[in-house]
């Protein structure tokens, strides 16, 4: 995967509009669709974990990490709470069974990110974070979404629907009007000053990426010496 991460590729754009974001949603719901038809739950969709195949493209876009990926026999049938902050569905939170709609509560929260520019649920408390998903607790922001055709807010709230089976699904998603839009219709639309604060959501993520990996090798590293350390006094006593 050579073209790094999606949201890397798409804040480095100079101009940026709905058919932008329209085409690579439907690329996501389609690659979505392709795993629920063979019965596969990803479990864990987030911006990490969209990668770009080359430099090259926009469109040959890979979902990536199936270390959570489940196999889904029968409907409601997961009962592992896993996944992201900011990115699980609120019935895994709530300790629910539960099947692959979970994923489209996922893609929900990242279509938001991609057409407004930061996530439909922020707080630095995850009580509170965990509060407002289980609840469906989000705005859009006239500031940001004021200039967002109906449609595509209409989609978003389709996925971010608390009830799973209200929620819709990656097929049902492909047909909606958003979706189905003419795209010279849809490349009027200017998110310029979206970009600006995704380019701003994007920045804090890769930093917070960046301490969690540099904090995970100083506790590697500590018990890397630990381990050294209890070696030493072993060979000592033998």
């Amino acid at each position: 995967m050579t073209g790094g991460e999606l949201f890397d590729r798409i804040v480095s754009k100079s101009f940026y509009n709905e058919k932008e974001a329209r085409d690579t949603c439907k690329i996501l719901f389609e690659a979505i669709g392709f795993c629920h038809s063979k019965s596969v739950a990803h479990r864990d969709l987030k911006p990490e974990n969209l990668l770009l195949q080359s430099e090259d493209s926009d469109s040959a876009i890979k979902i990536a990490d199936f270390g959570f990926s489940k196999k889904v026999l029968t409907p409601n049938s997961l009962t592992t709470q896993c996944g992201t902050p900011g990115y699980v569905a609120p019935e895994i939170l709530e300790g629910l069974h539960y099947d692959t709609k979970a994923d489209m509560w996922s893609l929900g929260v990242i279509m938001y990110i991609i057409l407004g520019g930061y996530p439909p649920f922020i707080e630095q408390n995850q009580r509170e974070l965990f509060r407002k998903i289980r609840k469906g607790q989000y705005e859009f922001h006239e500031e940001y979404w004021g200039s967002v055709s109906a449609d595509a807010k209409d989609l978003i709230k389709s996925l971010l629907t608390v009830q799973p089976s209200k929620r819709i699904t990656a097929d049902q998603a492909l047909q909606h009007k958003w979706m189905l839009q003419d795209a010279s219709v849809l490349a009027a639309q200017d998110l310029g000053a979206n970009l600006s604060e995704l380019r701003k959501y994007n920045a804090k993520r890769k930093f917070k990426a960046a301490v969690n990996a540099v904090m995970m090798a100083n506790k590697l590293t500590s018990l890397g010496m630990n381990f050294k350390d209890n070696l030493k006094s072993e060979s000592s006593l033998g």
